[in-house]
């Protein structure tokens, strides 16, 4: 193994971004799929109750949930990103995965906007903000794709096979 790898193994600062080996970032994004996942299934939910008022209005509320998880989660990706070489494959793959993810939460700022115009959340979820919420999914999930081909095709803060092979002695 050559040694071109490793800046990227290591994080710009452990206190922020996680220690050698345990990136804080996977974690993070947790928050914002969780969050804007359960919103589409409340906006489905939605369409299919007698009552759809609440869960408009909780759909709402994990959608804002979702966006605070996601600026959490983009500064720390972002120290992530910053020990990666330049002009590499895998910071080219970073940048498109931080494109996209900052793509999301605009699409899910302006779906939070969208369903706040005129008297807020009342009854069923409007198919607008609800394909909205669906097409931002299926673009998070391309940057999912990416996220983990930095980290399990290319090793990003992921420590190196020396370290790896602690975890399978006898």
């Amino acid at each position: 193994m050559t040694s071109a790898p490793q800046p990227a193994k290591r994080p710009v600062s452990a206190l922020l971004a996680g220690p050698y080996g345990h990136p804080f970032h996977p974690i993070l994004v947790t928050v914002p799929i969780g969050a804007w996942v359960a919103s589409l299934v409340f906006d489905i939910g939605s369409r299919v109750v007698a009552d759809p008022d609440f869960l408009a209005q909780g759909a709402l509320w994990l959608i804002v949930i979702g966006l605070f998880g996601a600026l959490v989660a983009a500064t720390i990706g972002f120290l992530d990103l910053l020990v990666i070489p330049s002009g590499t494959p895998a910071f080219r793959t970073g940048l498109l995965h931080m494109s996209l993810n900052l793509a999301v939460t605009i699409a899910f700022a302006v779906d939070f906007l969208w369903r706040r115009a005129g008297d807020g959340p009342r009854g069923p979820v409007a198919p607008g903000p609800l394909l909205l919420s669906a097409a931002s999914l299926v673009v998070l999930g391309v940057s999912g794709y990416l996220g983990g081909k930095l980290a399990y095709r290319y090793g990003v803060r992921v420590a190196d096979e020396a370290g790896q092979a602690a975890g399978f002695q006898r």
